[in-house]
């Protein structure tokens, strides 16, 4: 259709017509109306349509009964006004690509085409403002066909303007005059519409069918428009939200069922994150310029009003409608997270002032507490946010944490069974996978890394009268679970005591480091009874899992802690549970600090600890000596080092004595007859060497000789790194000894050589223990001529210089850290994402019982296990060429040739496999 179409002859008709009086209009208006209407519905001319358009509503409309608007005008009309503005629209964009400057044909074709559009939105604005001036009340369905129609007009024009720039590419100039004006025409009439509308009413006695639906779509169509003007016009865009929120309250009752509430609260969200967005990009901004201008910032404070402006429509929409939110509660868990990832102290976050950071959030971010509060009972929201089986990407860890931590805070003052909802196992009733609080807690505060090493920091809790300070997120994640803990129902203890073992039996540290610090809280916070009760439980677990393993550890730590907070009955009721002079609670008390006593008691438990480990030690040695009965001498030697470390001037010269000589023919033992490069000689050394640190100034001097000859002589095979932090314990103590001359040109090149090799560890836990060690005994030995013949090389010489000076040993800002750090995690986390959640989060303590998973053995391992095989045949070759061999030596010897022959036969190529050289002058010795 064009507008350049002849004028009809009707034309005539409608001059006359405009040109009538109001009360001729009114008289003349049941015959006229309806030759109007028949004219408007034939005509295909653009022009005599508005024109007809024009006549109805200005002279014939104000006469309308507006109890039958509906059947007798907007049903006829309104309708094709929606067609005929759509065709001109095509027309627009169709033609829009031709326009120019030069091209005046166009030009006048498109600008005609603007003027008639901007005529039939005020048309519509007159038929707006007729039924708006109307005193009697309205009601929806009378008019039902007008706002529909309105809205229509309305959004296409938005949708045009806002894709301006692209439609009109750079000519945008010769038509923005009727742009503009063709926006605020449609601006206006969505504020009229909006203010007739809040002022309609519902027919009580109408079903679905009828204003419902109306209402309903009134609604969806605005929230289509405000996902099209939000980035046009921010007050208009509020106002227009406003407006939903209003109406969806107000007409509550009958259309809440009828509404796409997940899509009106995923709009709302995304409107709060784009202007959150906005808010923290001005702040960037004004940070990095460094000054201030009250313009920015007058933007900035208008912008995070709109935030919070958002934020408090949401509040308010889910309280009301909360029921109906199921399928919106990962919308609003993603909102939380999404704002505190951009926020600090997330490693993602804008850089902004502090100044700027409290205003966000004493303004923005104070109105997510209450929504979370508001989401607690709420079953889809609890599933949303512990949902164990999904990973989250590495900027959204953190916000996790922090909102489990907000949930925490919040849960005290909610009903037992919202607490039940939370921290319960999940029900049979579920079908998906959920976590309890506490475990989710642990899990997440376990993917926070970054943060902890960092440590990124937040607001303390107030108290004693002082003002809170920044805490690292350890300390702030500690202190709301304890805080938690104590509020905690007591029905709900089975699930905490779960929890709380769970993260101590876990492989990441810092995990169960937090964990011990809360179980510790509890046995302090609770009963005497209670403490001695954990008590009894961890030590009877670690009874009931002798060997070595993480999980081992971790138990041992909370039980030393734990020791400490028992009350002096529990303490000896303790004692007489697991007492210490029987053998078979000696791999307990090795892990027991003996200054959790009393001094009678420690005394006590320490001598019977010392003659049990003492005799235990003396017994092996007369028994027959097998690398299988080790494992009973470590037990005895870790014991007896932990009385030596927590209760030594509990024992007696006597007990010492005997501690030190079971000590020395150990030594002796070992360094003459075992291969000091097994795995499980190696854990004995680790034990006897600090031991023989602690008599460091009654041991004999030849026996120094030989452990500083046999420790130099030991690095060189690499040992694993328990063996090198004992060796340290010994070169350490030798600072408090001064060397006789007889022994100090066999001791001291020895000492240096394994400073140097201990010094150069590449190991960053190693390099520290070195460095503290090497310190501590330059400032306590006599020999000071040894200091710089540890130092070999000038690497060396600068790490231990800056660590004496306390300066790090690498230049790095802030800024590059946070930088290295998010990579690190981004890395980590990515690989851990490939397996699945629960075998990358937990380590299970008991083999499966269907079939074993195989895991392809890592290189290193090979190479361990190969360098033990060749140290192990060295050592044979070394003893039968000090004497003959004994009688059975050479069938284990071809014992274990036939075992090479099958590895190989078994896919080992001969160089992968273990030394053929060492095994046939191995096996020629043996001949011989």
């Amino acid at each position: 259709m064009s507008q350049e179409r002849a004028v009809p002859a009707s034309a005539a008709a409608l001059e006359e017509f405009s040109s009538w009086p109001e009360e001729l209009c009114r008289r003349e208006l049941p015959t006229v109306l309806p030759r109007l209407l028949s004219m408007y519905q034939q005509s295909d001319s653009w022009i005599e349509h508005i024109q007809i358009l024009k006549i109805i509503v200005e002279m014939f409309l104000p006469h309308m009964n507006h109890l039958t608007l509906e059947q007798t005008f907007f049903s006829q009309v309104l309708p094709k006004t929606v067609k005929l503005f759509d065709d001109m629209m095509y027309e627009l964009s169709s033609q829009a690509r031709e326009l120019s400057s030069q091209n005046l044909e166009i030009q006048t074709t498109l600008r005609n085409t603007l003027q008639t559009m901007v005529q039939v939105l005020g048309a519509l604005t007159g038929c707006v403002q007729h039924v708006s001036a109307t005193q009697e009340s309205i009601i929806l369905k009378n008019i039902q066909s007008l706002p529909s129609s309105v809205l229509h007009v309305i959004r296409s024009t938005f949708v045009h303007c806002k894709n301006s720039e692209s439609v009109y590419s750079g000519r945008l100039h010769l038509v923005s005059d009727l742009l503009q004006a063709l926006f605020k025409e449609a601006y206006s009439l969505q504020k009229q519409l909006m203010e007739l509308l809040d002022v309609v009413c519902m027919d009580p006695e109408a079903d679905e069918n009828d204003d419902i639906l109306n209402m309903v779509f009134v609604i969806h169509s605005l929230l289509d428009i405000c996902s099209v003007i939000s980035s046009m016009d921010h007050a208009f865009h509020a106002n227009t939200w406003k407006f939903i929120i209003k109406q969806s309250l107000k007409h509550q009752s009958v259309i809440k069922s009828q509404l796409k509430h997940k899509d009106i609260v995923t709009s709302l969200c995304e409107d709060i994150l784009c202007s959150f967005q906005s808010c923290l990009q001005l702040a960037e901004q004004m940070a990095q310029s460094g000054v201030q201008d009250n313009t920015d910032y007058r933007l900035f404070q208008k912008t995070l009003k709109l935030c919070r402006f958002f934020a408090n429509s949401l509040l308010h929409y889910t309280k009301e409608f909360l029921p109906f939110l199921s399928d919106a509660c990962c919308a609003l868990h993603q909102l939380y997270l999404q704002i505190h990832s951009k926020f600090p102290p997330s490693l993602y976050a804008a850089g902004i002032s502090q100044a700027q950071q409290e205003e966000i959030a004493g303004t923005f971010l104070v109105t997510l507490d209450p929504l979370v509060c508001q989401l607690l009972p709420f079953p889809p929201f609890v599933r949303a946010v512990l949902d164990g089986t999904r990973a989250l990407p590495s900027a959204l860890q953190l916000p996790q944490c922090l909102l489990l931590v907000a949930v925490m805070d919040a849960l005290p003052a909610q009903p037992r069974e919202v607490q039940s909802l939370w921290c319960a196992h999940r029900p049979a009733s579920e079908a998906a996978p959920r976590e309890p609080l506490l475990k989710a807690l642990f899990c997440s505060f376990e993917q926070c890394s970054g943060e902890l090493s960092l440590p990124v920091h937040l607001q303390g809790v107030k108290g004693g009268g002082r003002a809170a300070g920044a805490v690292p997120l350890y300390q702030h994640v500690c202190v709301h679970l304890c805080a938690f803990i104590a509020s905690f129902h007591p029905a709900l203890f089975p699930e905490l005591d779960a929890a709380l073992l769970s993260a101590v039996l876990s492989a990441n540290m810092i995990t169960a480091l937090l964990a011990m610090d809360a179980w510790c809280f509890l046995a302090r916070y609770g009963t005497a009874e209670l403490c001695a009760h954990h008590v009894t439980v961890v030590a009877h677990l670690m009874k009931s899992r002798p060997g070595e393993c993480y999980q081992l550890a971790n138990l041992s730590l909370l039980l030393r802690r734990l020791c400490f907070f028992m009350a002096p009955p529990q303490q000896v009721e303790f004692i007489q549970t697991f007492p210490p002079e029987a053998a078979e609670n000696l791999p307990l008390w090795q892990h027991i600090s003996f200054q959790a006593f009393p001094a009678e008691l420690r005394k006590q438990a320490a001598r019977e600890v010392t003659s049990v480990g003492a005799a235990q030690s003396r017994g092996w040695l007369r028994s027959s000596r097998t690398a299988g009965e080790l494992e009973s001498l470590n037990t005895a030697l870790s014991a007896l080092l932990a009385v030596c470390n927590s209760a030594s001037e509990a024992l007696d010269i006597g007990q010492q004595t005997a501690v030190m000589e079971a000590g020395s023919q150990l030594w002796a033992f070992l360094n003459a007859n075992l291969v000091t490069g097994q795995a499980y000689v190696q854990q004995t050394l680790s034990l006897l060497f600090p031991l023989l640190g602690f008599f460091i100034q009654t041991l004999d001097p030849q026996l120094i000789t030989q452990v500083v000859t046999a420790q130099a002589s030991l690095l060189g095979r690499e040992p694993p790194d328990h063996v090198r932090l004992a060796v340290l314990d010994f070169v350490c103590a030798l600072g408090k000894l001064f060397l006789s001359p007889a022994i100090q040109d066999k001791v001291l090149p020895g000492l240096s050589s394994v400073f140097a090799s201990l010094l150069a560890d590449r190991s960053w836990l190693l390099e520290q223990q070195a460095l503290e060690a090497f310190t501590q005994f330059a400032e306590g030995t006599n020999h000071e001529d040894i200091v710089p013949q540890c130092l070999r090389s000038e690497e060396t010489k600068n790490r231990v210089v800056a660590f004496l000076e306390k300066t790090g040993f690498v230049d790095e800002t802030a800024a590059a850290r946070v930088e290295r750090v998010k990579q690190e995690k981004g890395i980590f986390w990515g690989s851990l994402a490939k397996v699945p959640l629960e075998e990358a989060r937990w380590s299970s303590l008991e083999p499966s019982s269907k079939r074993a998973r195989h895991e392809l053995p890592r290189e290193e391992e090979y190479r361990s296990a190969l360098r033990a095989a060749r140290a192990a045949l060295e050592a044979v070759e070394a003893l039968l060429r000090k004497g003959p061999a004994p009688g059975w030596l050479p069938t284990e010897v071809l014992r274990l040739q036939e075992k090479i022959d099958a590895l190989k036969r078994h896919g080992l190529q001969d160089e992968t496999g273990m030394d053929q050289t060492a095994q046939l002058s191995l096996c020629n010795v043996v001949c011989k």
